[in-house]
């Protein structure tokens, strides 16, 4: 089981996140995973509406007392470049996982 199977379970797959952007703009966002970087939570999420369902947003990621989602800005550059980068592994992996268990099957 690779890490993305381990935090993109059956669970995650219905999760939703409703994001406030700094222009009031309000999207329902798909959780497409929560994974570590540096020992810091970050997810990252899919807008569901056609108009920003392209875009991928990147946060860091942690629960309050009461076990609900809180999202913080990622503050540099670098941060957000080896978030990106992580990210950008759990799909490869996804990826061949998917590709591979396809050729297991025929």
């Amino acid at each position: 089981m690779s890490e993305f199977d381990m935090i993109y379970g059956a669970d995650m797959e219905d999760l939703s996140i409703t994001l406030e952007l700094e222009d009031d703009t309000v999207l329902e966002c798909s959780v497409l995973a929560r994974f570590p970087v540096d020992g810091q939570q970050y997810i990252a999420l899919q807008p569901e509406d056609e108009e920003h369902g392209e875009d991928i947003y990147l946060y860091r990621f942690s629960e309050d007392e009461n076990g609900q989602p809180v999202l913080g800005m990622i503050e540099t550059e670098d941060e957000y470049e080896a978030v990106a980068d992580r990210f950008d592994e759990i799909l490869d992996e996804a990826e061949y996982d998917e590709i591979v268990g396809d050729e297991e099957d025929e």
